[in-house]
């Protein structure tokens, strides 16, 4: 029942048709480098294929060559998207990004159970004890994403959904590594059990979702707020009064990838290539020197992950 209740209406067969094909073009380069501190590329690679290569003039070339993982990783740095952080949803993504991040070296992994896959699980302890060997690796530099989702998965979910974020928590702190959290209507929830548990000495609130206030309340317990391409929206203007309210050096930005694409290609599948688009609109926002945001973005992710 919980899975019934916890599955997208569409199947993930029917997104990838959707999607193939449809990648935007590459946008203009930013002045310096930048990180993605959350991207799926084993679903982007699977869904929606792979991003235009670059050519040696920096323009989109005829298509990927080779590994596509490492395709993807060379269109994002051709913009200034130098390193990538790969994110775990399930005990096998977790596992192909501690993987991945060992061969690519622009590539980190976190590990977690998604908040609405926990409740799925017929074994929940037996995940949680793979997730924490893969969390001793040390590629793998988070646990997440991890959280509270109240949006797919319904009341009957919750108490696991809580008994897995408590879980990840503990790990993130036996093992000194950033805890990446998903929070999707469920803010007051969030702040309540990371207060109960005492958080890890780095949060990362991802595809950050509130609103001004809720963002005060989280860069006031010291956490960063990591902004995805929604805050692009013209329906967004709570949230871009979030990233005002926020800190430069407590703000991170992200691709979420293949979704949440960035004006003006909203619908269409998204890449870590795409962070330039997301990266000018919270220069605006903040009244940040976009070569300052840079450095800022930058600096942050390496004091979350680490150096790569």
């Amino acid at each position: 029942m919980l899975a019934a209740m916890s599955e997208p209406t569409e199947t993930r067969k029917q997104r990838a048709a959707r999607r193939a094909g449809e990648f935007p073009p590459v946008p203009e380069p930013l002045p310096s480098p930048v990180l993605d501190s959350h991207t799926h590329l084993d679903i982007t690679v699977s869904e929606a294929g792979v991003p235009p290569r670059p050519r040696a003039d920096g323009e989109p070339g005829d298509g990927p060559a080779g590994d596509p993982v490492a395709a993807a990783v060379a269109v994002a740095a051709s913009v200034g998207v130098d390193r990538l952080v790969q994110v775990g949803v399930d005990v096998a993504s977790s596992r192909w990004g501690a993987d991945v991040a060992e061969t690519h070296p622009a590539v980190l992994a976190t590990v977690a159970l998604h908040p609405n896959e926990a409740p799925r699980l017929s074994d929940l302890d037996e995940a949680l004890r793979e997730i924490e060997a893969l969390a001793a690796r040390d590629r793998v530099r988070g646990i997440g994403e991890t959280g509270m989702d109240f949006f797919r998965t319904g009341e009957e979910g919750r108490a696991v959904q809580e008994e897995s974020f408590r879980a990840h928590v503990a790990i993130a702190k036996r093992y000194g590594k950033a805890l990446v959290v998903h929070d999707r209507d469920a803010h007051a929830d969030v702040l309540r059990i990371l207060d109960d548990e005492g958080a890890p000495d780095t949060v990362v609130l991802h595809c950050f979702s509130g609103d001004a206030d809720f963002a005060r309340e989280c860069v006031r317990r010291g956490y960063l707020l990591s902004f995805a391409g929604t805050v692009t929206f013209g329906s967004a203007a709570a949230l871009r009064e979030a990233a005002a309210a926020t800190p430069v050096g407590q703000l991170l930005v992200e691709t979420d990838a293949p979704y949440l694409t960035p004006m003006p290609h909203r619908g269409r599948p998204n890449a870590s290539y795409l962070i330039p688009l997301t990266v000018r609109s919270l220069a605006e926002t903040t009244g940040t020197d976009l070569d300052e945001l840079c450095a800022a973005i930058s600096a942050t992710g390496e004091r979350v992950f680490g150096p790569w």
